[in-house]
């Protein structure tokens, strides 16, 4: 059934009357290179789901929101594709580096099992202090105390 038969304005009203709100909200999240695209994709993302959306919908709250996930699409994907190449490839760290990752995961082995796990879960893996409590047991809390308590104990020893 067509949105306007269920109480929805044509889409292209919506993009009308909201879509200079949307954009407003683009350029307060983002670079100006990437404002336009996540205009674009939020009226995308709308269009497609326009057809099944409730007839009683508060359409700028509903583009707001969807405006605002573009937008943190967008960060996300910048932030997948910050490495960038050199040219060459660092010398392998000496005994005396203090940059020797082998030596700080040889301290990481000495922690406490818990601490380990979420030292290297939350470090090295990358996860949320959320994921990690998933992973080793316990709270998000308790995982957080661990990573603190870890990292103390490290810095105790010296490593950087």
């Amino acid at each position: 059934m067509p949105s306007s038969e269920v109480g929805l304005p044509p889409f292209e009203l919506v993009v009308t009357e909201h879509g200079p709100r949307v954009l407003a909200i683009c350029r307060s999240r983002l670079d100006p290179a990437d404002v336009d695209d996540a205009w674009s994709e939020t009226f995308l993302a709308a269009l497609s789901a326009w057809p099944d959306l409730p007839p009683d919908l508060d359409a700028a709250a509903w583009l707001a929101t969807v405006a605002r996930r573009k937008c943190t699409d967008v960060h996300r994907a910048r932030a997948r594709r910050r490495a960038d190449p050199v040219a060459e490839l660092p010398d392998v760290p000496g005994e005396d580096d203090p940059h020797d990752d082998e030596g700080v995961w040889r301290h990481v082995a000495e922690l406490p099992t818990k601490q380990r796990q979420v030292i290297t879960y939350r470090y090295l893996g990358g996860l949320s202090h959320a994921r990690v409590a998933e992973l080793v047991g316990g709270t998000e809390a308790a995982a957080r105390r661990a990573a603190s308590d870890g990292l103390k104990t490290l810095r105790e020893k010296e490593i950087r």
